[in-house]
């Protein structure tokens, strides 16, 4: 048995693009919350809480993706429910197809 080297497969580049992107993330995340580290409050119905510009939206930006992720979600199951009840229907049709290929023609004269 032969095996590929890793360069040949590409892996090792994949890992480091993926790694310099982490990189380059990070590096812009801190920057920006530096460039925006002054505080401002946010007034809601029980009181006044003050923080951080860049934490604020760094929040506003998760509660974001999260809800778009359930939401994904629930797109993601109807269609594998629809893929399952396919499935079914493809079995179901094939089954049908092979019993009447195995029934003996008769001529109809």
């Amino acid at each position: 048995m032969q095996s590929t080297p890793a360069a040949a497969t590409g892996e090792p580049t994949l890992q480091l693009i993926y790694a310099l992107s982490a990189l380059v993330l990070c590096v812009a995340a801190l920057s920006f919350a530096a460039l925006n580290a002054e505080p401002v409050a946010i007034d809601y119905y029980l009181g006044q809480l003050e923080v951080p510009l860049a934490l604020l939206l760094v929040t506003a930006l998760a509660i974001g993706a999260l809800l778009g992720s359930l939401v994904g979600f629930g797109r993601v199951l109807r269609v594998r429910r629809d893929m399952a009840r396919l499935r079914r229907e493809s079995r179901a049709t094939e089954e049908e197809v092979r019993n009447l290929r195995a029934l003996p023609l008769r001529d109809g004269h």
